[in-house]
């Protein structure tokens, strides 16, 4: 029987990790120091030896690291248009390169802290490339194409952004019904915005989707909120330093609107104000958002499931260089998302 495939699964391919990533570069560090410790400890004859042997392995292992790692962060354009094999020996053979050229040199500078000589020379060598090769293999393991698991974090991902939009179509169809009685016309009116959401919403089903439509449908979604609310739904939008070609993760906004409108303006009698703002700074993306709260008692209390979902999708697409951050005060809440700056790609020009 042929293996079947989802429409919207992407092809099992070998990668080399991102060589940018700041999750990648610390993990790369401190398994390489782990190892160093490891080979120190082994090699100590006492607990003072171990101090010793770290600073005679530092000596040599950091230069390397930090030139190698250096190296790798501004080849990895480069890198990324190569074949898995044949990134892997590029990465191999800058390593070792790399680990020869500063054997040396500091041999010639520090003569008597270096063991110089054939055999040292190729014995570096050799523990380079093995360890770079464990990390090749540490890092293929982790990414979402694994071997070991195929796709794995790939499927979740997919898992995850699926289930956020039956939650977003319960908590729509809530807000139809809040107005279906006291004004049908209404209702009529907002449901035909919720098709046009809803189109908005299931038209996209990749990673990532550009800010421009982002924001198209978390205004749509309070445009139906507001009906439902009226003049207790004020917004404030900051858009004026946000980047046109910015790329953001699906169904983002959307679920921290509500939050804010559910938890934070309808239990108010006289509503608030719901402050977004979206800008840039550098290489990073940022995400803020504000509204009023009760301090005593709960509405709508639910599972938090969107707001879990956020953060189990950014760790997923960017891990550590994303950050979800939450600052609860006596009657504010905000939530402050910060990830990096991902360009939309340039559309080549159409032929007439």
């Amino acid at each position: 029987m042929p293996n079947m495939q989802s429409i919207n699964q992407k092809p099992l391919t070998d990668v080399l990790p991102d060589f940018r990533n700041l999750g990648v570069i610390l993990r790369g560090l401190l398994l390489v120091n782990g190892v160093a410790l490891l080979a120190a400890i082994a090699q100590a004859s006492s607990w003072q030896n171990i101090v010793e042997r770290v600073i005679d392995i530092s000596a040599l292992l950091q230069p390397v690291l930090l030139l190698d790692l250096s190296l790798l962060f501004m080849l990895s354009p480069w890198l990324k248009r190569l074949t898995y094999k044949q990134g892997t020996t590029v990465v191999l053979l800058l390593a070792v390169t790399v680990t020869l050229m500063v054997y040396h040199l500091e041999g010639k500078l520090f003569i008597y802290a270096i063991d110089h000589g054939n055999f040292h020379a190729g014995r570096n060598a050799l523990l380079t490339s093995i360890i770079t090769g464990l990390l090749l293999v540490y890092f293929r393991f982790r990414v979402p194409v694994s071997v070991f698991s195929p796709a794995l974090d790939e499927a979740r991902l997919q898992a995850l952004q699926a289930r956020i939009r039956p939650h977003f179509l319960f908590n729509s169809i809530n807000a139809v019904l809040g107005i279906v009685r006291a004004d049908p016309k209404r209702a009529e009116t907002a449901l035909e915005d919720m098709a046009d959401l809803f189109r908005m919403a299931m038209a996209h089903d990749g990673d990532l989707v550009s800010v421009r439509k982002e924001v198209a449908l978390a205004r749509q979604y309070l445009a139906l909120e507001q009906l439902r609310l009226g003049e207790r739904l004020k917004v404030n939008w900051c858009t004026e330093n946000m980047p046109d070609d910015a790329l953001l993760p699906p169904l983002i906004l959307q679920p921290l609107l509500e939050n804010a409108v559910y938890h934070g303006i309808e239990p108010l009698a006289e509503g608030g104000l719901v402050d977004i703002k979206l800008y840039r700074t550098g290489n990073e993306m940022h995400l803020e958002m504000y509204n009023p709260r009760q301090e005593q008692g709960s509405h709508h209390v639910g599972n938090k499931m969107a707001l879990s979902n956020i953060r189990e999708r950014l760790a997923l697409q960017f891990d550590v260089e994303a950050s979800y951050t939450v600052e609860i005060g006596k009657d504010f809440y905000r939530v402050h998302i910060k990830l990096p700056y991902v360009k939309e790609p340039l559309q080549p020009p159409s032929v007439s």
